[in-house]
């Protein structure tokens, strides 16, 4: 199999060039590296707001004591070296597909490799279902987030409690609704107030840590150990809320595409990681510096606590919006995703509006923008406060991480080719810290936890289902389907009318059911008939020089195969304008395009269970139209039905 070393290679990826010397290419790294700031760091840079704060007042809360208080600030420190720098900065953002990260990036760079093996099924198995827990984790992020901030008041004046949830819901449906204008005026200001926002956070922290400098000894991995040691049950509990403080490692890699992994480890390394710690550290400083009582007190709320009084109403107004930029964060990143399952066959057609004219990337899909609103509404009226939440919070997660673990093995050992005794040291620890946070968060399964396992059930059988859906319905079609050879001898006597018609075809190979029904119902054909597929590529993009390959077979027949990437949109028209091919140039007011439309019939034998035929069948009835998804003329197009057996 041909591969290429440019997918896994330490090289950013490509962009477009725009001064030769390297002052210039250093500013524009840099400058990628302040924006990914407001783009991709809003969800791991919003749980200073919740994660120290849940593990000793959450479902198993811990004793204010110095055992405990630097045990968990060294694990947090461990945490956020092991997981975030270490497996996903350092290692997985080697893993990029021509430049694209994420898991169905990663599981599109596998199937190049081990496509055909006997166990490329299971990798495709694991890439959907930690896309599937996605959307889990893409509901309660901007839930918890906005929550938090906004507890933030109480902080301020205890009577504002009652107002706490209305401002958080209204703040929310407010973000959904802002969606379909598109985010292009209002992210102009994410970076910088994200970057304000991390600043303040390295402040408040570092007064604290001035104040009481002993904390810092919780950098040696001796008082996380020193924890376990002592009290075995509850550390390993701990691990449940402490991963809380890496939520967001997914967004470092699905957003490497946007920015390239130089700019993300320059924003992680040298600024956001250091903010970040800072903070952490300054809150266990404050609550060791304090007697019991206040100390039981600050707890409750140490984030907001950290700031003196006159600072806290400004400090929840900064964390309020940094917690709205987040949750814009991860509804960007539902869109992408879908749009990449879509185009990978997981997830069948939906209507797609682009939000900016020049931006490809800024895209808007209702159907889900609406699904994740009216669950995130469910959410905060169902949990009431970000403590519950908290609860819900992490089994997406870390179940997420942990398959990328089993892909990044894969990687390592089938991709990169690393030597045995090189390669088990390394995944031994991955697995075992991913594992062990993915296990802890398994216990608050009763607590909340099962409600991201249930959406991502649903998304997984969803997402199967339409993969196995589209394969039977293709397979049966082919069983049905004429050569083209023999079909073209047959129609030389069919009438030839002026005009091009252009019949959608799944697969290239045999006659399209559109071209069968409108020959044996109309009984003509046009001077030129071009049967068109269109081909998802496994990388994110192709270039424009490769996207046409054409087939003459004669009599006016052409085939036609147009190849996209799993990042790009597929606008056929723009694809054929001003294109010299089958035969002449496309003038689309003499273009007719054909649809075929399939009604789904319950077969004897069916390939599927029932109910997950029923399932297809309605997910094909509520799929967008061709039409729309294809941005084919309005008026230049006719659909064609047929029935068929799956």
């Amino acid at each position: 199999m041909m591969t290429d070393s440019a997918d896994v290679s330490d090289n950013p990826p490509p962009t477009p060039p725009t001064q030769t010397h390297g002052h210039s290419r250093e500013s524009n790294i840099a400058l990628m590296a302040f924006g990914a700031i407001g783009i991709v760091f809003g969800d791991i840079g919003t749980s200073p707001l919740y994660a120290f704060r849940e593990t000793f007042v959450g479902p198993h809360p811990l004793a204010l004591d110095d055992l405990h208080v630097l045990g968990v600030t060294s694990l947090i420190f461990w945490s956020m070296t092991l997981v975030v720098s270490i497996q996903y900065v350092g290692m997985l953002m080697r893993a990029d597909n021509k430049g694209q990260g994420g898991s169905l990036a990663l599981v599109a760079l596998l199937s190049r490799f081990i496509g055909r093996s006997g166990y490329g099924w299971l990798v495709v198995t694991l890439g959907v279902f930690a896309t599937s827990l996605f959307y889990g984790d893409s509901m309660i992020t901007p839930a918890v987030s906005v929550l938090s901030a906004v507890e933030g008041l109480t902080v301020v004046e205890s009577s504002l409690q009652p107002l706490v949830m209305p401002i958080a819901l209204v703040l929310l449906v407010l973000l959904f609704f802002l969606q379909k204008r598109g985010t292009e005026l209002v992210s102009k200001l994410f970076a910088p107030v994200m970057t304000i926002y991390f600043v303040v956070l390295a402040v408040l922290g570092l007064m604290h840590i001035v104040t009481s400098p002993e904390v810092l000894v919780a950098l040696n991995p001796w008082y996380a150990l020193q924890f376990f040691l002592s009290d075995r049950l509850l550390a390993f509990l701990a691990l449940g809320s402490v991963v809380l403080a890496v939520t967001g490692s997914e967004a470092l890699y699905s957003d490497m595409g946007h920015f390239g992994r130089g700019p993300l480890r320059l924003s992680w390394f040298g600024f956001v990681m250091p903010c970040l710690l800072l903070n952490y550290f300054g809150q266990a400083a404050m609550i060791l510096s304090l007697d019991a009582a206040a100390a039981s007190e600050a707890i409750q709320n140490p984030f907001f606590m950290l700031a003196s009084e006159a600072f806290r109403l400004p400090l929840v107004i900064l964390a309020t919006c940094a917690s709205f930029i987040a949750s814009q964060a991860v509804i960007t990143g539902a869109f992408s995703i879908t749009h990449q399952a879509i185009q990978l066959g997981f997830i069948p057609r939906l209507s797609i509006r682009h939000t900016n004219e020049t931006e490809a990337g800024q895209i808007y899909i209702p159907v889900i923008n609406w699904a994740l609103m009216v669950a995130v509404i469910v959410l905060v009226i169902m949990f009431q406060n970000s403590s519950n939440l908290a609860s819900a919070y992490g089994i997406a997660v870390t179940g997420a991480m942990l398959i990328d673990a089993c892909l990044l093995a894969v990687v390592v050992m089938a991709v990169w080719k690393w030597k045995w005794w090189l390669a088990l040291p390394v995944l031994a620890v991955v697995f075992i810290v991913d594992g062990a946070y993915f296990a802890a968060n398994f216990m608050k399964v009763p607590d909340g936890g099962w409600f991201p396992l249930l959406i991502g059930g649903v998304a997984f059988t969803m997402l199967t289902t339409w993969a196995r859906g589209r394969v039977l319905m293709r397979e049966r079609m082919a069983e049905a389907s004429l050569p083209m050879e023999v079909f073209i001898k047959s129609a030389g006597s069919a009438l030839r009318v002026p005009g091009t018609a252009i019949f959608m075809a799944s697969n290239t190979g045999g006659v399209p059911s559109g071209l069968l029904h409108n020959i044996k119902h109309n009984k003509v054909l046009h001077e030129r008939v071009v049967i068109l597929t269109v081909d998802i590529a496994d990388v994110p993009y192709v270039p424009e020089s490769e996207r046409c390959k054409v087939s003459d077979l004669g009599e006016g027949f052409y085939r036609l195969v147009l190849h996209y990437g799993f990042m790009q949109e597929t606008d056929i028209p723009a694809a054929l304008q001003d294109q010299k091919i089958c035969g002449g140039p496309f003038d689309m007011m003499s273009t007719s395009f054909f649809l075929s439309r399939q009604t789904l019939l319950s077969a004897k034998n069916p390939g599927m269970a029932i109910w997950r035929e029923k399932l297809f069948a309605w997910m094909m009835r509520n799929a967008a139209s061709p039409m729309d998804f294809f941005r084919l003329p309005t008026n230049r197009v006719v659909e064609l039905g047929s029935q068929v057996e799956i």
